[in-house]
């Protein structure tokens, strides 16, 4: 008994040194809250190959083939610091916007850097939030952001939406029901004054230029209002905790008859794939850009035309768990890049440069 009693002393003094241990190990897994486990995670699968494990400058395989601006050092606390949470957040989180143009590089309230993808349409505001956590432990920060709280407000928004909501549907169901038994009323005693003045009611004929434009109530149009504040609310609150979903994307005509315009949309969509959504940022032509997608130099003869404008408008449509993040692609920009694209026929390469491991 004495010496099974001793093990089990020992055993225990053996948990407490490695958990103490882990303790002062930044990241230790063991002790990882939930939020934080969750923020390396996806830190891991979206961001490490441009950033780094660690966030340091040259350790993300990708690092060294991005064109400039690269990564910035994720893991000095002197600069980093100098950033809000929002601020990252925001960086992470935003609209992809045409970098060429001098009013987006004067924007200070922009990142208007396009080899950095957003994740907006791809993570829910909550997943953003975490990884916002996770890159402040790199430079030996914390996130102060209140995302409990930033949840609660959106529920308390949706709610309060959601009340005001019914509330103008009930008022407005009321008053459109007054109004259909107001202009019944009017039509009874129109058709029986008729009859009385010895006229044939099918005869009387209405006066429809007081209805060629539809006259909301003011009860409808209190209702719409209401209505859209609703669907705002809403898609806020389930953006919170909820990835964004889109309708699969059917599969479009992409035909472009006359030659001149093809030519257009070509050019337009090389500007694009570098200057708004910074394609090359994860992929290569020849011996430029990014190691994280497959290479595009022989796009024209390897890819369906089809298949790529779905894959640019809904990555995650046509595959789950893919790195490539939804940039936002409109239908217009979608065109232009996959005919871009299309234009992009090289030759066999002698030396392929090799799959990153």
């Amino acid at each position: 008994m004495k010496g099974e009693q001793g093990m089990h002393r020992v055993w225990i003094k053996g948990a407490i040194g490695v958990a103490l241990g882990c303790a002062v190990i930044s990241g230790c897994a063991l002790l990882e809250s939930e939020e934080a486990a969750k923020g390396r995670k996806l830190y891991n699968h979206y961001c490490m190959h441009c950033h780094g494990e660690s966030g340091q400058q040259q350790e993300g395989f990708n690092w060294g083939r991005m064109p400039d601006p690269r990564p910035r050092d994720l893991s000095e606390s002197s600069a980093m610091s100098t950033f809000s949470d929002q601020e990252i957040f925001n960086t992470i989180s935003r609209e992809m916007r045409d970098t060429s143009l001098q009013e987006v590089l004067d924007d200070e309230n922009y990142f208007a850097v396009p080899t950095m993808p957003t994740f907006k349409y791809t993570l829910s505001e909550k997943e953003v939030w975490a990884i916002v956590g996770h890159v402040r432990t790199l430079h030996g920060g914390s996130l102060e952001f209140d995302v409990e709280g930033r949840g609660a407000q959106l529920e308390s928004e949706f709610n309060a939406a959601k009340a005001e909501y019914d509330q103008a549907k009930k008022v407005m169901e009321e008053a459109v029901a007054k109004k259909e038994a107001e202009d019944a009323a009017k039509a009874e005693a129109a058709e029986a004054a008729a009859i009385a003045a010895g006229k044939d009611p099918d005869d009387i004929e209405e006066d429809y230029d007081e209805y060629e434009d539809e006259i909301l109530l003011p009860e409808e149009e209190a209702f719409e209002v209401a209505e859209e504040k609703f669907e705002k609310a809403k898609a806020a609150f389930e953006g919170f905790s909820k990835r964004p979903k889109m309708a699969q994307i059917r599969r479009p005509d992409l035909t472009v008859s006359d030659d001149g315009e093809r030519a257009k949309l070509e050019e337009e969509g090389k500007h694009l794939y570098s200057k708004k959504y910074g394609c090359h940022g994860c992929h290569s032509i020849g011996d430029e850009g990014g190691l994280v997608g497959p290479a595009l130099d022989r796009a024209g003869f390897r890819l369906n035309d089809t298949w790529v404008y779905r894959w640019i408008r809904y990555p995650q449509g046509m595959k789950k768990h893919t790195r490539m993040p939804n940039l936002g692609f409109d239908d217009h920009d979608a065109r232009a890049v996959t005919a871009y694209l299309e234009t992009l026929r090289a030759p066999k390469p002698e030396n392929p440069i090799p799959l990153p491991e």
